[in-house]
């Protein structure tokens, strides 16, 4: 029985770590396991965090299209995966071009029986980007 578990949860971790590697750090929206009705909070999205975006397609056009060219780098920090083993939360630092900046995230995403993405929300301070040089 331990074995499914840790099975379970190093999924997560593994997830967690594509998710920021590979998808963000490697521009590849195509790694990144959304299921198709996937919902994304975020403080960047139209509306902010209270107006998610819902649907894969719909992030991809929406959220992603800029990210590929913002995204100068990624640096993986660490996961955390609930006692349920239905969610996985990862914390990074995503460096940006234009503003050139570091945003400290954290995300935390649900995480279906299928291994996808079926909710995201996005944890960060977006002053940065939203209203340069701030500080």
């Amino acid at each position: 029985m331990q074995t499914a578990t840790l099975s379970k949860s190093h999924l997560l971790h593994s997830m967690a770590r594509n998710y920021v590697e590979n998808g963000l750090g490697g521009k590849n929206f195509d790694a990144i396991p959304y299921h198709k009705d996937v919902v994304l909070r975020a403080p960047i999205c139209p509306g902010g965090s209270g107006s998610p975006i819902k649907g894969k397609e719909n992030l991809r056009t929406q959220w992603w299209a800029p990210l590929p060219t913002l995204v100068g780098g990624v640096d993986f920090i660490d996961s955390y995966v609930n006692s349920e083993e239905s969610a996985v939360t990862v914390e990074f630092h995503c460096h940006i071009t234009q503003p050139a900046c570091t945003l400290r995230i954290i995300d935390r995403f649900m995480v279906n029986e299928d291994g996808e993405i079926t909710e995201q929300e996005n944890f960060f301070d977006p002053r940065d980007i939203t209203n340069p040089g701030w500080r």
